[in-house]
């Protein structure tokens, strides 16, 4: 017969929603800064394609 488990106290719970949250600001932070630096121009640690037309094609 299946037995309910215990609850898990308060603190746990905070705690464990403190760390998944530091997690998604650490995220975020990262791709603000990636956006930032694609935005000036001065990425240099990935490709990506511009609407910059190409001189010499037709």
């Amino acid at each position: 017969m299946a037995v309910p488990k215990k609850r898990t106290s308060g603190s746990k719970k905070r705690i464990r929603n403190h760390v998944w949250r530091a997690k998604t600001v650490k995220v975020a932070s990262k791709a603000f800064s990636s956006a930032q630096s694609v935005l000036t121009g001065r990425s240099k640690s990935f490709l990506y394609i511009t609407n910059e037309k190409v001189s010499g094609t037709n």
